[in-house]
C-alpha cells in the first residue's frame, strides 16, 4: 500500500510559565506512524495520551518540535505547502457547532469550496455531492441550528468532503452525541472510506468504534502503545486495561470468563460474535 501520512521521530512540547519559571510539558514524544491511503485508522487513549495533539499534525495545525511530518510527501514544515496539506487533509472537530458559519445547511457546505476559489458551478455540483454523501440533501435549506447533534455532525462532514481531500481527520467526532447520532455519523464515516476510498483518521475513545476500522492505533503518554488490527489490538485486554483502557464490551464479557476457566478461543468485537461464541459455550 502506498503511504499518505509518514509521521517520523516526532516529539511535540509546549512551554507553560509557573512561578517565574519555564517548564516545558511533553505531549508527544519520538513517535513514528505510517497510515496508508484508503485506510480507516482508529487512534485510542485515554485524555492526554496525545491523540488529539497528534491529529492535528495531520493537516498542519501543530508542527512537530522535532521530527517531521509529511503528508502525501510533502513536508507540514514547509510554509508554502499549507495550502495544499489542508487541501488534502481535512480535520472534523468534535463540536460541530465550532464549524458550522452559514444560516443555511447549503451555504456551510459552500463555504470551504468558495475559500479555495472553486468556479460557482463546480461549487453548486460538489455541495449536493457532499450533503447526499452524508444523508443531508433533504436538509439542504434547513437552518443549521434547527437539527440534531448527529445531523449537524453530518453537515460538518459534508463541508469536508465539498472540500474534497483525500483524507478525513475526525477528533472524537461523536463524543457530544446520543448513540443515534453516534451510529449515524459512524455510518457515514464508514461509506465514505468504503465507496469513495477516502483515507479516515478517527480518534475517539469508544471502543466499539474503534472496531470497526481497518487498523486501531492505541496511545499512552504520548507515545504509541500498540498498533494492528482490531482483533490483535483488543487481544491485549491486560495491557490496555493496565494503561487504563478500555476494550469493547463483548470481549470485555468473554475476557472474564476466561478469567473463570471457560475455554475462549478468539476474543469476539461485537455483540453478534459474542452471541456465537456463548451458543456454542452453552451447547
Amino acid at each position: 500500500m502506498e503511504a499518505f501520512i509518514k509521521a517520523e521521530h516526532v516529539s511535540f512540547h509546549y512551554e507553560n510559565e509557573d512561578e517565574h519559571q519555564v517548564v516545558q510539558k511533553n505531549v508527544l514524544e519520538d513517535l513514528s506512524l505510517t497510515i496508508n491511503k484508503g485506510e480507516f485508522v482508529a487512534i485510542l487513549g485515554h485524555n492526554g495520551s496525545g491523540k488529539s495533539t497528534l491529529a492535528k499534525h495531520f493537516n498542519a495545525m501543530f508542527l512537530p518540535s522535532d521530527g517531521k511530518v509529511f503528508v502525501d510527501g510533502i513536508d507540514t514544515s514547509d510554509e508554502e505547502k499549507k495550502y495544499d496539506i489542508r487541501t488534502r487533509v481535512g480535520l472534523v472537530l468534535q463540536n460541530p457547532d465550532n464549524q458550522i458559519v452559514a444560516s443555511i445547511v447549503e451555504e456551510d457546505v459552500a463555504f470551504g469550496p468558495e475559500n479555495l476559489g472553486v468556479p460557482a458551478e463546480e461549487i453548486r455540483k460538489r455541495v449536493d455531492s457532499a450533503l447526499k454523501a452524508v444523508e443531508m440533501y433533504e436538509y439542504r435549506m434547513h437552518a443549521p441550528y434547527k437539527l440534531s447533534g448527529g445531523q449537524k455532525q453530518r453537515v460538518a462532514i459534508a463541508g469536508v468532503i465539498a472540500m474534497e481531500p483525500s483524507c478525513i481527520v475526525l477528533d472524537e467526532p461523536t463524543a457530544m452525541l446520543d448513540p443515534r447520532g453516534r451510529n449515524e455519523v459512524l455510518t457515514t464515516i464508514e461509506k465514505l472510506n468504503r465507496e469513495k476510498g477516502i483515507t479516515i483518521i478517527l480518534i475517539t475513545h469508544y471502543m466499539d468504534e474503534a472496531v470497526k476500522a481497518d487498523r486501531v492505533v492505541v496511545m499512552d503518554e504520548g507515545k504509541i502503545l500498540l498498533d494492528g488490527a482490531p482483533r490483535e489490538v483488543f487481544s491485549h485486554v491486560e495491557i490496555l486495561k493496565k494503561h487504563r483502557l478500555d476494550v469493547p464490551q463483548a470481549t470485555e464479557l468473554m475476557h472474564r470468563l476466561k478469567s473463570h476457566g471457560v475455554n475462549i478461543n478468539e476474543m469476539p468485537l461485537t455483540a453478534s460474535e459474542c452471541i456465537k461464541q456463548l451458543e456454542a459455550i452453552l451447547k
